[in-house]
C-alpha cells in the first residue's frame, strides 16, 4: 500500500464505528479528508449523519460532497469524534495541529463522549516530539509569549528551537485568527507537565498535545491495519 491507500484503509476501518442518526465531530487532515470521501458515499446512499466538522477546510469538502453539517452549538454534545495525528504513542496521547486547526480540533474532541484516531504507521511513535509541536498563540504579545514558551523549555531541558508558522511567506493564520509556532523541543519526557506548563502562559491559547482524549487509535501499515486502546494499552491486529 502506497501511503493514501493506508490512509483509505484506516479511515474505512473507522467509518464502520460510525452509527446511523449519529452527533459526529469530523476531523481535519489528509487522512480525515479520505474518511470525509468515504463518509459522503454513505450518506449518498440514505445514512444519516449530523457531522461537526472542526475546520473551515472540512466544512467546504463536507459541503462540496453532501455530508451535513451543524455547528456545536447546535450540537454541544457528540457521539464520537474521527481525526487523525500527526503524533500517536502508545497511550494515545497525541500531537495534532499540523493542519492548523488544533483549537478546534481539541474543542470538538472534548465535546464527543469517543474520540478515534486514525493515521498510517509512520504516525505512530514510543515517545512524542519528532514532530514540532503546534502552538496556537494570541497575536498580541507574540514576542512574550514566545519568550514564555522558550523559558518552560529551558527549565524542562528541552530544545529552544520555535518558529512562528507562514504560508506563502506571510504568518499563518488559523480559523480563530491566532498565530501558530512550531516547537521543535525534542523527544519529550513527560508530555503531561509541559501540557500543563504552556497552560499557564496567558498567550497561549491551546497548544498541539492531546491527552486522555482518545480512547481508540486504527493504524494502517503496510502489513494491514491495526488498533490501539486506551484499555490497557491493548493492540489488535485487524488483518
Amino acid at each position: 500500500m502506497d501511503a493514501r491507500q493506508m490512509k483509505i484503509e484506516a479511515a474505512a476501518e473507522a467509518l464502520k464505528h460510525v452509527e446511523d442518526g449519529m452527533r459526529l465531530g469530523i476531523g481535519t487532515g489528509s487522512t480525515a479528508e479520505e474518511f470525509v470521501r468515504l463518509l459522503a458515499e454513505k450518506v449518498a446512499d440514505g445514512f444519516s449523519v449530523r457531522g461537526v466538522p472542526t475546520s473551515e477546510r472540512t466544512a467546504r469538502l463536507c459541503l462540496e460532497l453532501g455530508v451535513p453539517l451543524n455547528s456545536l452549538d447546535e450540537l454541544p454534545e457528540l457521539d464520537l469524534t474521527i481525526d487523525g495525528a500527526d503524533e500517536v504513542d502508545s497511550r494515545l496521547t497525541l500531537v495534532k495541529g499540523g493542519g492548523g486547526a488544533l483549537l478546534r480540533e481539541k474543542i470538538v474532541a472534548a465535546a464527543s463522549h469517543r474520540m478515534i484516531v486514525i493515521a498510517d504507521e509512520s504516525k505512530v511513535v514510543e515517545r512524542l516530539g519528532a514532530y514540532p509541536l503546534p502552538i496556537e498563540v494570541n497575536p498580541f504579545g507574540l514576542a512574550a509569549t514566545r519568550l514564555a514558551i522558550g523559558k518552560i523549555a529551558a527549565k524542562m531541558g528541552l530544545k529552544d528551537d520555535i518558529v512562528q508558522r507562514a504560508q506563502n511567506g506571510v504568518p499563518f493564520r488559523t480559523d480563530g485568527g491566532h498565530f501558530i509556532l512550531d516547537a521543535s523541543f525534542g523527544l519529550i519526557p513527560d508530555a503531561e507537565a509541559l501540557a500543563n506548563a504552556l497552560n499557564t502562559i496567558p498567550g497561549v491559547v491551546e497548544h498541539g498535545l492531546f491527552i486522555n482524549l482518545a480512547s481508540l487509535a486504527i493504524i494502517a501499515g503496510p502489513a494491514g491495519v491495526r488498533t490501539l486502546s486506551d484499555r490497557d494499552n491493548q493492540e489488535t491486529d485487524l488483518r
